[in-house]
């Protein structure tokens, strides 16, 4: 433990050039032109995704995640893309010139490297902004916002204050300059963004990157953004030559699925306005302990508990003796609810020892009843399903009319978690 004392920056230190536009002035709603935005576009369609359909001028971007999930490499990808066209400015502030000269060379071969990507290794703000006065970049890339300091403020580097100040400054910059900027951010323990929470609010977007070191795929996920969608989600595979996009993450997600396996089942869950398939698998075993275990990978623990249950206690499905392991594949997580059914189906066709259809897919929500609860964007789930090829979808029972089901895909209604599962296991023989 090290005491570090924070002291507040000195008055004279201040700029006088305060909030998002330099000067204040009271203005009528309908004096205010509300022109469009236009967008710088991305190459990378999963990354335009995220951001809303491209980079907004003027804007702050924080990119957080694990070390070495691949936060740089995404990066500077982008900025050699957009360095095609216009100027960009690479400021690190944990790697050497030639560290960034290496991982370019490997993404994109020596001969294609563009002129107009310039970096430069430095930590002090007050410098970093005398290069961007120089150069007049259009784009800045500052790895890491931890690394930054403002020589005024005597707290060491990484401290509360000083990333806080510093990416005061930094959203300045961008408003009163039109120059976007992005922050690379490193993460805590508990997988958010280190500094205060106040850095988060500073940005106009926030975008995780996730992803188990272990597997190949790589999830960039949107928790903020004033110009998108939040939640939104670009995937990536991390190869030999970077970030490559999976433009089919469903297809992907579902490629090494085993036909006709017990404790297998379908989910269709919304990241953002996406819809994905995800293969969700369940496992009862006879326990060896005094007292069952519960593990649940990739979906919340809690809601494993809860659905287990309701299985014990509405469908008889006796689990008191019995370990329960539910996976999401593929590194997936799912928080909402519509995945119930699925879990549920899976744990149960496990138990059962009974495949669950192949071709059907289950959504909804279980109550503690043992009833199906109507979930968001159920046309959007269905057509995607559809157009992956599966015939069959298990649904809760509307109780309100409402636009007729996509076509190409059977619905199957029903009321209760028991007709569910009835309906997507295999008939015994």
């Amino acid at each position: 433990m090290v005491e570090e004392v924070v002291q507040e920056t000195p008055t004279k230190a201040v700029s006088k050039v305060r909030g998002v536009s330099g000067s204040s002035q009271v203005k009528h709603l309908a004096e205010i032109e509300g022109q469009k935005e236009e967008r710088v576009p991305v190459e990378m369609e999963e990354f335009a995704r995220v951001l809303g359909g491209g980079i907004v001028p003027g804007s702050i971007v924080l990119i957080g995640g694990d070390p070495g999930i691949g936060k740089s490499t995404l990066t500077l990808q982008m900025a050699m893309q957009l360095a095609e066209k216009s100027t960009i400015l690479y400021v690190s502030g944990e790697e050497s010139e030639r560290q960034i000269k290496m991982r370019a060379v490997r993404l994109a071969g020596e001969e294609k490297l563009p002129n107009n990507l310039l970096l430069v290794t430095e930590t002090n703000l007050g410098v970093i902004f005398e290069h961007i006065a120089q150069v007049k970049p259009s784009l800045v890339i500052v790895d890491s916002i931890q690394t930054v300091t403002l020589p005024e403020m005597e707290s060491a580097a990484g401290s509360i204050s000083q990333v806080r100040e510093s990416a005061a400054k930094l959203r300045e910059l961008a408003k009163l300059t039109g120059i976007t900027v992005f922050l690379i951010g490193h993460v805590t323990k508990e997988g958010t963004i280190a500094g205060p929470r106040v850095l988060e609010h500073i940005v106009d977007t926030v975008l995780y990157l996730e992803g188990e070191h272990f597997q190949s795929y790589r999830l960039l996920r949107s928790v903020k953004n004033r110009y998108g969608a939040t939640s939104e989600v670009g995937v990536f595979e991390m190869q030999e030559r970077g970030m490559v996009e999976v433009r089919n993450p469903s297809e992907v997600f579902l490629a090494e699925r085993m036909i006709n396996a017990p404790g297998s089942a379908i989910a269709v869950t919304m990241e953002g306005t996406r819809p994905l398939l995800v293969e969700i698998q369940g496992l009862t075993t006879p326990t060896s302990f005094g007292n069952p275990r519960r593990t649940a990978n990739g979906i919340d623990i809690s809601r494993l508990l809860i659905l287990a249950a309701v299985l014990t206690r509405r469908i008889g499905v006796n689990l008191s003796n019995q370990d329960v392991i539910s996976n999401v594949v593929s590194g997936l997580r799912i928080e909402e609810p519509a995945a119930d059914l699925a879990v549920a189906t899976a744990i149960s066709s496990s138990y059962k020892d009974i495949p669950v259809r192949a071709d059907t897919v289950l959504i909804g929500e279980v109550g503690l009843s043992g009833e199906l609860r109507m979930v968001g964007q159920m046309q959007t789930r269905l057509r995607e399903a559809a157009k992956l090829g599966f015939k069959r979808a298990v649904v809760p029972k509307r109780l309100r009319k409402s636009e007729p089901w996509p076509e190409g895909i059977e619905v199957v209604e029903v009321r209760s978690l028991k007709e569910a599962i009835q309906e997507a296991l295999l008939p015994v023989k």
